[in-house]
């Protein structure tokens, strides 16, 4: 089994198996902070878009982006990809009566649209766990149209000297144990490896770049445990 393959099989286990408690358990172990984060995001997105965009949400979960953006007006369509049929299930029970938003399975590697065919992209908290980041980007770079963004809200380690060790504690010690307890620790310390794993504030800006999008932005949140960035294609 390749290394990709090993962690896609991975990453799909233990999301298939925490969806059902995966909302309750970030707003907790966030201390509230991550629904400040998600607003941030989509704030920005929908200042940037014309009447009637079309937008894609990547490792959509549970849908929330996708619905907070289905529910700013302005006529958006909103398509939310994801490769767990469980957290999909989460996602289509909260959708209820919209009709501007639908999900979708898919692969973050592997998108299913055509060139140029949504006005922006956004993955939040997701990118860290797909098998391979710069094609992931490079998918959504294709996907949207010449003129459109793509963001990437993500979990990053702090690099503050101070935080980073309190940090640390938290999302290794503790965390694991308040968003999982007892059945579930094992998946919650993934989460906390993944991030710890995942590239820093300037290496994400150079990934973008990398990819061929423009007009670069970041914004950071506590202290760099947050980090905003996107693109213009």
């Amino acid at each position: 089994m390749s290394e990709r393959t090993e962690k896609e099989t991975k990453v799909y286990g233990i999301f298939q198996r925490i969806a059902g408690r995966y909302d309750r358990s970030n707003a907790f172990i966030s201390l509230g902070l991550q629904k400040r984060w998600k607003k941030m995001l989509t704030d920005k997105v929908i200042r940037s878009l014309p009447e009637g965009a079309k937008v894609l949400d990547v490792c959509c979960g549970t849908g929330d982006i996708s619905l907070m953006l289905a529910d700013a007006g302005r006529d958006i369509q909103v398509t939310g990809l994801d490769f767990s049929p469980a957290m999909l299930r989460e996602a289509e029970h909260r959708r209820k009566h919209r009709k501007n938003v639908r999900f979708l399975r898919g692969n973050a590697l592997d998108l299913p649209f055509g060139d140029a065919c949504f006005d922006a992209a956004v993955i939040s908290f997701g990118l860290r766990n797909t098998a391979d980041y710069e094609k992931t980007v490079q998918e959504m770079k294709r996907v949207v149209r010449r003129g459109g963004r793509v963001y990437c809200l993500e979990s990053l380690v702090p690099e503050n000297r101070v935080i980073k060790p309190f940090y640390r504690l938290y999302f290794r010690q503790v965390m694991p144990l308040l968003g999982g307890g007892k059945s579930f620790r094992r998946e919650y310390q993934w989460l906390y490896e993944s991030t710890r794993d995942f590239l820093g504030r300037r290496d994400l800006e150079a990934l973008f770049g990398g990819a061929g999008l423009s007009d670069i932005r970041a914004k950071s949140r506590m202290f760099g445990a947050c980090v905003l960035v996107s693109g213009r294609r």
